[in-house]
């Protein structure tokens, strides 16, 4: 089996569809569709595509290690060119499930979990009750607002949250300049009335679930290691099933003093890339729970790498799931075969009429878990109105292109 063409969508995800010439076809997901970054992980799939054109899509080790030694920038190369590998990657995988007539979960090594367990992730953006009053995400301030939205989770069979209790400013403001600037209201050390209304909004939620309820906490870096410890050490008596991405990841003895000067488990990932990205946190064992993005990471191939070594070290594992529906079947697979898989993540904009009408089927938990897709390949595919919609541009063959370093 040869690869023939390689298609690229830009819709609501940016998304691959690999053709082979024995026409079988698979999906893969690019995982850059928000944080202004859409458009480069969109051509680094065409500048990827023309380089596996003719290679056969069952040596994933072979294309993978292709794309990341002999382009020059796959080594180190950062989440646009880790983004591209993951797309083509879970592509190859999905028509090896196809050709074969079996689900990836099968291929990768079968399951340790028959039902993953789901939380409902960014309640501060709301959950459906906000999604289809606004037709998409909100902004919650006030407490109660939080104390609510737990309850409504909890209606729908969800027994873990996911909140970030810092990204909603204290004060109203447009929700668009809010979303577009991320938080950066946070600069140096919380003033105390931030650092307050953090606090009460986990109490809110945690009032609202009982002790039964797991909530993760999720600052989205927005804060320096001074101020996070110090807002860990504050949450210390709710009982946090994990404190998310409390500082940048990209000085990981950070997450060392985070760790030092407050009890709880930290968690990283999303913005961590391939085996190398998380080699000091596994060696300083200053997670408790690693999550890597498979479509940000390079795809199943790395993330199962990721996930096998994490285990070593006795870290669960929360693959990042903020993508399209491409991204949510990948990631069920590779969680349904790891010993060390922690939770699932159901992002809020899951919900939203976008999200469900760009795949051709609706993958969604019941009662708080997800069900493993058992059809051929990793079972979802870009729906034909979305292909229909989205930015195309086809790769049949190498591209011409200057020499490389003289």
């Amino acid at each position: 089996m040869k690869i023939t063409s390689i298609e690229c969508y830009l819709g609501y995800a940016v998304t691959v569809k690999v053709n082979t010439d024995e026409g079988i076809s698979g999906f893969g997901e690019a995982g850059l569709m928000y944080g202004n970054c859409r458009e480069a992980a969109f051509g680094q799939c065409q500048d990827f595509a023309s380089l596996v054109i003719g290679m056969d899509p069952f040596n994933t080790e072979e294309i993978w290690e292709h794309l990341h030694r002999h382009t020059f920038w796959g080594m180190n190369g950062g989440v646009v060119v880790t983004s591209a590998m993951a797309a083509i990657d879970t592509a190859c995988w999905d028509i090896k499930g196809k050709a074969l007539g079996l689900p990836v979960y099968k291929l990768i090594g079968g399951k340790t979990n028959k039902k993953l367990r789901a939380y409902a992730s960014q309640l501060q953006f709301g959950w459906k009750k906000m999604v289809e009053s606004n037709g998409g995400l909100g902004l919650l301030y006030e407490p109660k607002e939080y104390y609510d939205v737990v309850k409504e989770i909890m209606e729908d069979g969800y027994d873990s949250v996911k909140i970030d209790p810092v990204f909603v400013p204290y004060k109203k403001g447009d929700a668009g300049k809010i979303f577009g600037t991320q938080g950066t209201h946070h600069r140096g050390s919380m003033r105390q009335h931030d650092l307050q209304l953090a606090v009460d909004r986990i109490a809110a939620a945690r009032e609202a679930g009982g002790p039964d309820l797991d909530i993760i906490v999720e600052i989205h870096s927005l804060l320096d290691a001074n101020t996070a410890s110090d807002l860990g050490k504050a949450l210390e008596p709710y009982r946090i099933m994990y404190y998310e991405e409390p500082t940048m990841p990209s000085n990981p003895d950070m997450f060392k003093y985070i760790k030092e000067h407050c009890n709880l488990p930290l968690a990283t990932g999303e913005r961590s890339y391939t085996r190398w990205g998380f080699r000091q946190f596994f060696e300083d064992r200053s997670l408790a729970i690693v999550q890597p993005d498979l479509c940000n990471t390079g795809g199943i191939t790395e993330t199962k790498k990721i996930c096998d070594m994490a285990q070593v070290y006795d870290m669960g594992v929360q693959v990042h799931v903020c993508g399209g529906p491409i991204a949510t079947a990948a990631a069920l697979h590779v969680e349904a075969t790891i010993p060390n898989f922690c939770i699932h993540e159901e992002h809020n904009a899951n919900l939203t009429k976008a999200c469900i009408a760009s795949g051709k089927y609706h993958l969604h938990p019941v009662n708080g878990y997800y069900d493993i897709p058992e059809m051929p390949g990793i079972g979802q595919e870009m729906s034909e109105a979305e292909m229909a919609g989205a930015k195309k541009v086809v790769i049949d063959g190498p591209k011409p292109g200057p020499a490389m370093l003289k």
